[in-house]
């Protein structure tokens, strides 16, 4: 641990014969997290920079005091937010970008990326497209706002506070209801994950709420009902009526059985 002093904060770093030696095929990260350690017996020895806040306790224990960067935990993923910003920059329409965890109406926890844009036309299904070429699911924004500016402090540094919450999940599109047994038990899926009481087949999932593991759910539930989809069908295709105009399903799986 870097000690300040009994009654100061410090970054917490590890060290030993088993650390790791870095990230496999990320230098960039390994460079910032595995530094030189500075009273290394073995040449070349590293320390791990943990990202945890710390403070030596009276009795010699270290208290635990949270995160130093930007690392939160969602569904028992730990995420580096700054990680999904910066590959989030390297999207050529992207001039700034930022992510934060916003609470939905249930009180779960989402991520939100918000967007300046450095030239008109930019669209959510292509900003989450290009992300999930490059991290996991569960690192993928849910939603995505477009905004003029970010927020600064006097520093001129992001204020992730005020970053705006994102509107509340409910359908731009006129409702248009399912007309077919395949359209109707969608929609029976849908409105039963995102907790919302109807979904029209224009609907789209990820404005009502969706997300990348929302999503991984949803094809399961559909596979299940005979319904075969993946979650790439679902990023490229998130309305109902995309998906049955792009997908071949199979009318047999979805026949009742007469008496």
């Amino acid at each position: 641990m870097r000690h300040v002093s009994s009654e100061h904060a410090g970054e917490i770093y590890i060290g030993g014969p088993q650390l790791a030696r870095g990230y496999l095929g990320r230098p960039d990260l390994t460079a910032e997290r595995f530094v030189p350690h500075p009273f290394a017996k073995v040449p070349g020895e590293r320390l791990y920079r943990t990202g945890d806040l710390g403070k030596y306790c009276a009795d010699g224990n270290i208290e635990f005091l949270g995160r130093a960067d930007q690392q939160v935990k969602i569904r028992g993923y730990r995420i580096e937010l700054g990680e999904i910003e910066s590959v989030l920059r390297e999207y050529p329409q992207v001039r700034e970008a930022a992510i934060a965890v916003k609470n939905d109406g249930d009180g779960h926890q989402r991520l939100v990326a918000y967007v300046v844009p450095a030239s008109e036309g930019i669209d959510a299904v292509i900003l989450r497209r290009f992300l999930r070429q490059h991290l996991p699911e569960y690192m993928t924004p849910a939603t995505y706002m477009i905004l003029d500016s970010l927020p600064v402090n006097a520093n001129g540094k992001l204020d992730r506070p005020a970053l705006p919450d994102p509107m509340p999940t409910e359908s731009q599109c006129t409702y248009v209801a399912p007309r077919t047994e395949i359209e109707c038990r969608l929609a029976q899926i849908w409105a039963a994950l995102l907790k919302v009481k109807q979904v029209g087949i224009h609907d789209n999932f990820f404005e009502l709420g969706g997300d990348s593991i929302l999503g991984l759910q949803m094809a399961a539930h559909a596979n299940q009902a005979g319904i075969r989809l993946n979650i790439t069908q679902v990023i490229d295709q998130p309305t109902i009526a995309g998906l049955v105009a792009t997908s071949a399903f199979t009318e047999p799986a979805m026949e009742t059985t007469k008496s």
